[in-house]
């Protein structure tokens, strides 16, 4: 098994290329799924999500052919309402398949959907949305099976913004009779994003950026061949400035767009760090030990991200006096705390409260990983620790990073990935 192995002490220098946003091309390459044709995505992540997501396309018809960091999709050969279990088992964000599948074919079948341990993340709002729209929904035997004898346009009001639930009923919207208003929607820029692509293609959307869009459905000849860019990972971005936070040095975030960073950017200038945003990307310099936060409380969008909050807290642990993290998305989101402890840090968690006293210096372990975010936030307090880190379980990292070693290798971090030895397997 593959581990990354870090000795800390480095600070970070210099200028890295940041990945296409996951969060962003996985709803793409289920909106491809609408068009019976061809669909060419650029910047398009390496990463273990995306490859299921090709699987899944794969096994249900789909061509899709790579390109370096370019997906070409043909979706005219769609011929399957399945979605494999074992992949659905391995990635939540899945379940965006129903809207596309349902406005393409009127039925599809669906196990409940699998990835990070982070928390329950029910899909209810999914399906008040889509039993809006006309669809019957039967859950059964672990599996939820959804038809309709035809998508008919209604108002959604969500009672959160959620961003799976968005994006289901938008995609759905899409192919469906008349108009779709959904109100309370989510303001991430992926949503922004899915939207533009969908206009790209010949959808129409009204309200992109605001609370409520507006979807005049479409027939399926008004959808055509198209091509769109993905823009920066936010969540990358954030990782990587988390990062330079805690390390010191001075680090270019090429291609991170500063729109999408406002709130993270407020909170490392808070730490000590200096920010310049640039149209080719963000500079940050940090110069000393970060400085504590008095409060970061995890939001919707334009809030501070709950996708960053592990690797904030990494960077906090080892801050100049006392942080206070509030988690308000995901109830399991710190699991990363026990491994973080064994590092050294001093944390004490009273349900979504954590109290983050930062200490002198981290000490290297071997820790293990249990969620995407948290195993980055396990790099980062490996960069500031002494002596060596070994993380294990990295598989969930490779689901959101393309190659965060080596990306921290160009900044002068020693950080490498290992193999266990064959006795030890």
């Amino acid at each position: 098994m593959t581990y990354i192995q870090v000795t800390g002490g480095k600070k970070l220098h210099g200028d890295i290329e940041i990945q296409g946003s996951k969060n962003a091309v996985l709803p793409i390459l289920a909106a491809s799924l609408l068009h019976n044709g061809v669909t060419t995505i650029h910047h398009c992540p390496i990463i273990s999500d995306v490859e299921c997501m090709i699987r899944i396309l794969e096994c249900i018809g789909c061509k899709v052919k790579k390109e370096h960091s370019t997906l070409i999709v043909d979706a005219s050969q769609l011929n399957s309402y399945r979605i494999p279990d074992e992949y659905v088992s391995r990635m939540r964000s899945s379940i965006i398949l129903l809207g596309p599948l349902l406005g393409r074919q009127h039925f599809v079948t669906i196990s409940y959907p699998g990835g990070c341990t982070i928390g329950a993340r029910p899909i209810d709002l999914h399906v008040k949305g889509l039993r809006r729209l006309n669809v019957d929904i039967v859950e059964a035997n672990e599996l939820l099976t959804c038809m309709t004898t035809k998508l008919q346009g209604n108002e959604v009001n969500l009672s959160f913004p959620s961003v799976g639930a968005t994006e289901n009923i938008l995609l759905a919207a899409v192919l469906a009779e008349g108009t779709t208003c959904i109100n309370n929607v989510a303001k991430e820029p992926e949503i922004e994003e899915l939207c533009r692509f969908l206009q790209n293609m010949g959808a129409k959307i009204k309200g992109i950026g605001t609370d409520t869009l507006v979807v005049e459905g479409v027939k399926q000849a008004d959808l055509h061949d198209s091509e769109f860019t993905v823009k920066a990972d936010r969540i990358v971005t954030g990782t990587y400035m988390a990062a330079v936070a805690a390390t010191g040095g001075k680090v270019f975030l090429r291609g991170a767009v500063k729109e999408h960073m406002e709130e993270v950017i407020q909170v490392v200038d808070q730490m000590g760090c200096i920010t310049k945003a640039t149209p080719e990307g963000i500079l940050i310099n940090q110069k000393a030990r970060p400085n504590a936060y008095d409060l970061l409380r995890t939001k919707p969008y334009p809030g501070f991200p709950t996708d960053l909050q592990s690797p904030f807290m990494a960077a906090l642990s080892i801050a100049k006096g006392n942080s206070i993290l509030i988690e308000n998305i995901f109830e399991a989101r710190y699991k990363v705390v026990k491994e973080l402890l064994a590092m050294g840090a001093n944390i004490e968690i009273d349900g979504k409260v954590a109290i983050v006293r930062g200490v002198n210096a981290l000490k290297g372990a071997a820790v293990r990983s249990y969620e995407l975010r948290g195993g980055a936030a396990l790099v980062i307090a490996g960069l500031v620790a002494k002596g060596v880190t070994n993380i294990h379980s990295i598989s969930y990292i490779q689901r959101g990073y393309e190659d965060i070693c080596g990306d921290l290798q160009k900044l002068g971090a020693n950080i490498l990935y290992r193999q266990e030895e064959a006795d030890q397997e």
